[in-house]
């Protein structure tokens, strides 16, 4: 682009251009994390107007979960050459018309082709590695903070929709919340259009807190996507880092996502809890998730990442193995809304500067895709495996009991991952 060229597009704000485009991708990634946040809250609801079991109604939001992991490297693949602002926007024009066409399904295979095949592959796009492609594209300084902020808009999504969600499932049945998250993404997709450059020279600029003699990394080739997202994983996967991290991001998924994102509600209706007052429950852990993950951005550049990840999965395990005990009174469950709210997703921050410093700016991000990956394999595994568990037992507390011993696996392994030296920050 000619100097006279960029001129014409520079963007208002100057530098801080780069937060106007982080606010643009925090809308988007609470768009997708509440699209991922509704099936906890149609469990019930579809359970009573299809006679559905819930294994079946698991079952979709297992696949969707796995394919938004699995997504996750080649849509970083492919922010680098198909490009940042096409993709977001076609994922959200996908995840629209996906949840959309789910308001005329009447059998469960049509619930997994829509909320768990095309909604899985479109908020994959929209998910953490859109947060730290960006991060990495847009800030040399901060880095740390600002993923923790983006990150924290999964929090911010379910803070927002689920209350909303359950209230409107609860009055108007399944439909009208499929309708409400279509509509939301369908509203987004041309304001990322509009809002996101491609990169910050395309707009005249250097990404914030970058020298004056900044030179960013080469694009990957528009072809190559696909090959380049294997390439990394190659080089990745001859670490024992990538291993480790994978490893725990797996446990982290295991007990986030999967497990309590997708059955408190179904858990607290057991023990006798209304869905209005389950999902104010979830949307506590929200809450306090935003301050957490919020704060453990701050921490990762400051404290070594391996010790933050060893301190936020060994008390989020104690926390789920504490819970089925609990006596369910509005004290202990607040108490463990906050606790666990608290370190929700804070394991992200850390993972990602690991991955950084061990794999570079260019692969990290990719990298970080594939362990993502593992994150929602995790997660599909408790998704489906905690269905199965209360179908056949009657409860959950099984399921409970062993997501909590996983975390406390996921603390030790952390430990064992050894420190890369830090590489020059690039883009």
């Amino acid at each position: 682009m000619t100097t006279a060229s960029r001129q014409t597009s520079r963007r208002p704000f100057g530098q801080n251009y780069a937060f106007v485009v982080a606010g643009a991708i925090f809308l988007a990634l609470l768009a997708a994390a509440a699209l991922r946040a509704a099936p906890g809250v149609l469990m019930l609801p579809l359970e009573k107007a299809f006679g559905w079991d819930r294994a079946s109604i698991s079952l979709a939001a297992a696949v969707g979960i796995f394919l938004y992991g699995l997504t996750g490297p080649f849509a970083a693949a492919l922010m680098n050459s198909f490009g940042l602002r096409r993709t977001v926007t076609l994922a959200l024009l996908l995840m629209a018309a996906s949840t959309g066409l789910s308001a005329f399904m009447s059998a469960s295979w049509q619930y997994v082709a829509t909320w768990g095949v095309l909604a899985g592959f479109g908020s994959g796009a929209v998910a953490m590695v859109l947060g730290a492609t960006v991060v990495n594209r847009w800030f040399v300084a901060r880095r740390g903070l600002m993923l923790g902020l983006l990150t924290a808009s999964t929090a911010t999504g379910s803070l927002i929709f689920l209350p909303a969600m359950a209230f409107i499932a609860e009055h108007g049945g399944w439909k009208p919340v499929v309708i409400t998250i279509a509509t939301v993404c369908l509203v987004l997709a041309p304001l990322m259009w509009l809002l996101i450059p491609e990169r910050p020279s395309d707009v005249g600029l250097r990404p914030f807190g970058a020298p004056d003699d900044y030179e960013p990394p080469a694009p990957i080739n528009a072809g190559s996507a696909l090959t380049y997202a294997f390439a990394a994983l190659g080089r990745a996967a001859k670490t024992r880092t990538f291993w480790l991290l994978f490893l725990g991001f797996f446990i982290c998924g295991l007990t986030t996502n999967g497990l309590v994102g997708v059955h408190m509600i179904a858990f607290c209706g057991d023990r006798g809890m209304p869905e209005v007052k389950a999902a104010g429950l979830l949307a506590l852990m929200g809450l306090f998730d935003l301050f957490g993950t919020t704060a453990s951005g701050w921490l990762t550049d400051r404290y070594d990442s391996r010790k933050l990840l060893f301190v936020y999965y060994v008390l989020r395990g104690l926390s789920l193995i504490y819970l089925p005990f609990s006596d369910f009174s509005v004290i202990s469950l607040s108490a463990f809304a906050v606790f666990y709210g608290l370190d929700w997703i804070a394991t992200v921050p850390p993972t990602v500067r690991l991955a950084t410093e061990a794999f570079g700016d260019r692969d990290g991000p990719i990298v970080f895709g594939w362990i993502a990956a593992g994150h929602q394999l995790g997660a599909a595994t408790a998704a489906i495996g905690a269905g199965v568990i209360r179908a056949t037992q009657g409860q959950y507390v099984e399921a409970f009991i062993i997501a909590g011993t996983a975390g406390l696996v996921a603390g030790v392994a952390s430990l064992m991952i050894r420190r890369a030296v830090p590489r020059p920050a690039m883009a």
